[in-house]
């Protein structure tokens, strides 16, 4: 990553502090602009703690609960940051290599590549190597098998490349990370990261169970909300997370633990009142490049767990997340102690409203700032080889050409949303996009609640357009 110029650190040291007053009205005025019933914003900068919380958990609700700093929202895919920081500290004890097969961990692995069920490392798990699709949609209970039963289940998992070829984004290897963590320790994936992680850190107030969480019965946790095709917006309450899918997301929290998460991940292994749970050493690896990323929004290169992003010069590490409706985000900037959480619960327009919070504060705070690449013109003639259908195992892509432009079409494979007993997301409606300058196989979300994404498409020895990336993820082409 370059390293900032003398022009640009002369801005960032006549930057003014951030003003509480400033941030909560922006916060406001942006929610309202999307249309976000709850957000919580949470900023680490000159050595102090500054919070913006606004709107309510739960707009359907008789008596709505404001947001506050202890409102618990879901974090998704958050989530992962925890899941390797706990194996983080297996392999400072000595007891986890990270490039040891997997199989050393988890003998009874199987893939429907056996050359490559013998090959996978920890380190292609944690990040995102190891040549696997998504996930896994199998219900394997709520018991403390759950795990297991996940990695038996897949058996049935397509890869999508070798071992060590590509980074694709994979929840399925994050949950099979969890069970390397259960199989070492001998205890449940989310009692190990208990005792690995959060009662070291003083995080009484994040777990995976809202209900055994301090205020969690009470009201004052997040609802998802769901934009309908009249603007209204549908309230889920669902908070169920698969046991066998909680290593890649079933974490709960507040705005101000993550805080305190952020300010762990840019010091040196220790935070106010906790022991030591990884050396600064571990945790400078987490933050180095393992491998690179193309066109993609969410970052450059991941390092374990992390995507690592240069953002104006500066060199940023962080991680998103999603559930029904919720949406978070983390973002630190090392080099500055800097950090910024923000917590929102509405689909789809979380994803700009975190997005534009995320900018206003990098901006006001560090002089830092962060702007989408220009789409090249429409170009008709570059439309016919790309639009069609792409998948993965969970959910299906539309691209498609009106003769002014590409959309895209993001969501659930049908068969999938009827075969769920639960509340799940709702579809993306057509969205526009354009190529980017190059070699024209990069392309931009330019509307919507996907404005911003960035991805690629995938071409086989002959040219042809095979696939797509779309937030890390590879997508299959399955029709023209």
């Amino acid at each position: 990553m370059s390293s900032r110029n003398d022009h640009q650190i002369s801005q960032i040291s006549q930057i003014s502090q951030i003003s509480q007053a400033a941030l909560a009205e922006f916060v406001r005025a942006t929610a309202a602009e999307f249309g976000i019933p709850g957000a919580a914003v949470g900023v680490w900068v000159d050595g102090r703690e500054i919070l913006a919380c606004h709107g309510v958990a739960d707009a359907g609700a008789a008596d709505p609960v404001p947001v506050d700093r202890n409102t618990l929202f879901q974090l998704g895919s958050v989530t992962k940051t925890y899941t390797a920081t706990a194996l983080m500290r297996l392999v400072a004890e000595g007891r986890v290599e990270l490039d040891a097969p997997v199989r050393r961990y988890v003998p009874e692995l199987v893939l429907a590549d056996e050359r490559a069920a013998a090959e996978i490392t920890v380190m292609q798990l944690l990040n995102h190597t190891a040549g696997l699709d998504w996930n896994v949609i199998a219900d394997t209970g709520d018991g403390d098998g759950a795990l297991a039963g996940f990695v038996a289940a897949m058996a049935e998992l397509q890869l999508i490349a070798p071992p060590g070829a590509r980074a694709s984004y994979s929840q399925a290897g994050f949950n099979l990370a969890g069970r390397i963590i259960e199989k070492v320790t001998g205890l449940t994936y989310e009692r190990a990261v208990a005792e690995l992680v959060l009662r070291p850190l003083g995080l009484s107030r994040t777990g995976f169970d809202a209900g055994d969480l301090p205020g969690g019965r009470a009201g004052n946790t997040a609802a998802g909300h769901n934009l309908n095709e009249d603007g209204t917006l549908s309230v889920s309450r669902d908070w169920t997370v698969g046991r066998g899918d909680r290593p890649g997301g079933g974490l709960v929290s507040s705005v101000s633990e993550q805080l305190r998460w952020a300010r762990f991940h840019l010091a040196d292994g220790r935070t106010e009142g906790s022991a030591g749970v990884l050396p600064a050493e571990r945790l400078l690896r987490m933050r180095q490049p393992t491998v690179e990323l193309r066109g993609s929004a969410l970052g450059d290169a991941f390092g374990i767990a992390w995507f690592l992003r240069e953002v104006d010069g500066v060199a940023t590490v962080g991680h998103g997340g999603s559930t029904n409706g919720q949406f978070a985000e983390l973002l630190i900037v090392p080099e500055r102690d800097f950090a910024v959480v923000v917590l929102s619960n509405a689909a789809p327009n979380s994803i700009p409203f975190n997005q534009a919070v995320v900018r206003r504060v990098l901006e006001t705070g560090l002089g830092v700032v962060d702007r989408d690449p220009e789409p090249l013109p429409y170009d008709p003639a570059a439309a016919p080889e790309i639009v069609g259908r792409y998948d993965n195992d969970a959910i299906a892509l539309v691209i498609a050409a009106d003769g002014e432009g590409l959309t895209l079409e993001v969501g659930i494979k049908p068969e999938i949303r009827a075969g769920s007993d639960g509340e799940m997301p709702a579809d993306y409606p057509p969205e526009s996009i354009g190529l980017l300058p190059g070699d024209g196989d990069e392309y931009i979300v330019t509307t919507g609640g996907l404005r911003g994404q960035r991805g690629f498409f995938t071409r086989d020895a002959a040219g042809a357009v095979v696939g797509v990336d779309l937030a890390g993820r590879l997508f299959g082409r399955v029709s023209a």
